[in-house]
């Protein structure tokens, strides 16, 4: 049976209390047949066969009862993927992100969470590979799209979307070198531009190319209130290494709410695909879940608002004792 992610499992359970719910709908349509005489413990037994209906004895249609309970599960389901589909499509940053640069997230919390990131694609062939191993493991992740690969590679821009994963602003030529405000808002606002027409993400996560953050892109980035997310363990898969290399450069210094940095396009990415699998194995070994970027945001969002909450509130002010004489 596969190991799916506690978020997933909240999100089941979400579920499963809703169906519950309109099912208790269902049976309160059914609960007046009942009392018109009919034995409640008996409804379903005390029937007839007309055709291929089946009536109890009021001439009530018990199939197209199950029909409609049917179509309220099917209506409720549908809303809340919808729902999940639509808080993802127009995820904003939390405030303490906003026009902030971090490597990493720190977390209250004991639990193990990592986020992997994949930088530079959509690219033919490895993009996919990455995105089946992935979904092998019930893993979603955040990929840091080429503005201009998204244009020529449309369909993976799309597929990355449609299996969940969350998506992210790396420029439109992926270029080094210093620019101008103009040409930051060319690069950063035709790239979300892009990733919005192909994918309808509306990114608030932007990662500058090379990590370089002194050229004039992360200043623009900050100005326009994108997340700036740099990274905390650095695969350095672009030199393409050795599996064991990759593994050791790609598990070092990891710590909860760490993000990992790899590639699924840019150039030959075949080193990266060998060896992903195994790291996500030394990872699970190591106890720690996969969570997207934004998840990571959103957990230390919920815990600062969770300690807010908890801070008691100061002591009123006590009236000043007028001074005698």
């Amino acid at each position: 049976m596969a190991k799916y992610d506690r978020s997933v499992w909240r999100e089941k359970i979400t579920l499963i209390a809703l169906a519950a719910a309109a099912s208790s709908f269902i049976a309160g349509l059914m609960l007046p047949v009942n009392q018109q005489g009919s034995d409640p413990g008996i409804l379903l037994s005390a029937t007839e066969k007309m055709g291929h209906h089946t009536l109890d004895k009021s001439g009530i249609d018990i199939q197209a009862l199950k029909a409609q309970r049917d179509e309220a599960f099917i209506k409720v389901f549908a809303r809340l993927e919808q729902e999940a589909q639509d808080r993802r499509l127009t995820f904003s940053a939390p405030t303490q992100f906003q026009g902030k640069t971090f490597r990493e997230v720190k977390l209250s919390s004991k639990e193990k969470v990592i986020a992997l990131t994949f930088d530079d694609g959509p690219w033919p062939k490895s993009t996919l590979e990455v995105l089946e191993i992935l979904k092998k493991n019930n893993i979603k992740a955040t990929f840091f799209m080429v503005g201009k690969n998204v244009k020529n590679f449309p369909p993976l821009a799309r597929q990355v979307a449609v299996d969940g994963h969350a998506i992210g602003n790396h420029t439109w030529s992926h270029l080094y070198h210093y620019f101008n405000e103009a040409g930051a808002s060319s690069e950063i606002d035709r790239t979300s531009d892009m990733i919005y027409q192909t994918t309808g993400i509306k990114t608030t996560l932007f990662r500058p190319p090379g990590g370089h953050l002194k050229n004039g892109l992360a200043a623009y980035a900050h100005k326009k209130n994108y997340a700036v997310v740099m990274w905390s363990s650095d695969s350095r898969d672009y030199s393409r290494p050795s599996v064991p290399i990759f593994l050791k450069q790609a598990l070092a210094g990891i710590t909860s709410g760490g993000i990992v940095l790899m590639h699924d396009g840019g150039g030959n990415r075949d080193h990266t695909v060998r060896a992903l699998p195994q790291l996500i194995a030394e990872y699970k070994k190591r106890g720690y879940r996969f969570v997207t970027v934004p998840e990571l945001m959103e957990m230390q969002d919920k815990e600062v608002k969770l300690a807010a909450a908890a801070k008691p509130a100061p002591p009123k002010a006590q009236p000043a004792v007028p001074k005698t004489e």
